[in-house]
């Protein structure tokens, strides 16, 4: 196996402490790309190519998997030739995601909705959304005694990401006080924002102090994400895998600012009666109400935990691996 990555940032160092192989190359975006920096950006994704070619030249891969990004288009340009799966984690695909659909042999999905982006003539399989093995290796009672958790209250899950998300931790901050009267908080802030919430955590009474239980980051999320009863969250693409595997309800709150395959996930999620959609610029009115209201209502939220489990796929990384193995075999065409 090689991992064929992009120059710079810390994807290389990820990978080889994996002990994984790693090779990088050149590339870019095009779309949306300003008039000045597009002949720069055309000129790495041709670099890219010509890169990618030598690469594939030397290692002979049998079969290609990609996840989309800028890396995929050149390998899979150079690589036209060789049996390819592109994996869409999110429901509805983005524009690199489309254009490596075209090149590529089969495409596994996370739900059978995204078929709906592609042509019916592509050969489409379902797999679910991969999830990390150490997920799964945690149940309710030992998760809340590791985070230190009252294993008789409610618990409520916040994260947004490992970068965290301000609207959403502010929300949560100013609703501390009434929250914390009637339920524990796991508060996964993200470094950007850790200091405000230190200090709010910081400055409240010994009581709602013993109750809220904040982080800029948690390495064991499978320990908080199986010790809580409701999370709220942006709705990226591990919303759609994580949340299934644990039956975990969920309120989600799309990020505005970008593509909205955010907002497609949480509407799934949403008409299956999993989850909640709140927008963004409605949390400070909505989202402690909204907390309250779903904690007050047991039959809500068993209802929401039943339909978030019924969604769970704990085999999807097997089934892509051997969807790879079966392509690589010759089972492709």
């Amino acid at each position: 196996m090689l991992w064929v990555g992009g120059e710079g940032g810390m994807e290389a160092d990820l990978v080889q402490r994996a002990g994984l192989p790693y090779a990088a190359i050149p590339a870019a975006g095009v779309h949306g790309v300003g008039l000045r920096a597009l002949p720069g950006n055309i000129l790495r994704l041709a670099r890219g190519f010509f890169a990618a070619r030598s690469i594939l030249r030397s290692f002979r891969p049998d079969v290609m998997l990609f996840t989309g990004g800028y890396i995929a288009v050149p390998m899979a340009l150079a690589g036209l030739s060789i049996p390819s799966l592109l994996y869409v984690p999110d429901i509805e695909p983005g524009l690199a995601l489309q254009a490596l659909s075209r090149l590529s042999s089969t495409i596994a999905l996370t739900t059978e909705t995204s078929t709906a982006y592609f042509p019916a003539s592509k050969r489409t399989s379902v797999t679910g959304y991969p999830t990390r093995p150490e997920l799964a290796g945690w149940d309710r009672a030992r998760a809340r005694d590791f985070l230190g958790l009252n294993p008789e209250q409610k618990t409520l899950l916040v994260t947004g990401g490992s970068k965290g998300a301000r609207s959403i931790n502010r929300a949560i901050l100013a609703a501390l006080p009434d929250l914390l009267a009637h339920i524990q908080i796991i508060h996964i802030s993200g470094q950007t924002d850790w200091a405000e919430v230190d200090n709010a955590a910081r400055g409240l009474p010994a009581g709602p102090a013993a109750r809220y239980h904040a982080m800029p980051y948690l390495h064991e999320m499978g320990a908080a994400l199986a010790a809580a009863d409701l999370v709220v969250s942006r709705a990226g693409a591990s919303s759609l895998g994580e949340y299934p595997l644990f039956g975990l309800p969920a309120i989600l709150v799309p990020y505005p600012h970008a593509w909205r395959y955010q907002k497609t996930n949480a509407e799934y999620l949403v008409g299956k009666g999993a989850a909640v959609l709140l927008e963004d610029a409605s949390l400070p009115e909505r989202l402690a109400p909204t907390i309250f209201r779903l904690f007050s209502d047991e039959t809500a939220i068993h209802s929401m935990h039943q339909s978030m489990q019924a969604l769970a796929r704990p085999q999807a990384a097997t089934d892509l691996a051997n969807l790879l193995r079966q392509m690589a075999q010759g089972g492709h065409s």
